[in-house]
């Protein structure tokens, strides 16, 4: 007897399945994309929750971009104000220093601009 006639059913199942395997992987690329730890801990944890891995996720997404041939949620431009607040955020975070002395103060502008 052949040594090919002795493999058992789940063994043949195993090699196909491995070819095939083989085949997507050769019709597949990588994609490596970088962001924080707590981001991608957090997603991964959000994903999981849904029955989802973070590449099913990245392949879902990019599904998406091809089908609807635009990004699929909507993007904004800040506008000037926004632009203004988030350089103030960014230099704050840069100066750890923040626009007001006290948290009275603060809430002293926020009642003073409450009605604008």
């Amino acid at each position: 007897m052949d040594h090919r006639e002795a493999l058992t059913v789940s063994q043949m199942r195993y090699m196909v399945s491995v070819r095939e395997a083989q085949s997507v992987a050769a019709k597949t690329s990588m994609l490596h994309v970088r962001v924080d730890d707590e981001t991608k801990a957090q997603a991964t944890a959000s994903l999981g929750a849904m029955g989802l891995s973070v590449a099913d996720a990245v392949r879902l997404f990019l599904r998406r971009v091809v089908a609807d041939q635009a990004f699929p949620f909507e993007l904004k431009v800040p506008n000037a104000e926004t632009r203004t607040a988030m350089i103030e955020a960014d230099e704050i975070a840069r100066t750890r220093r923040g626009r007001f002395a006290t948290a009275d103060a603060l809430f002293s502008d926020l009642d003073k601009n409450a009605g604008k």
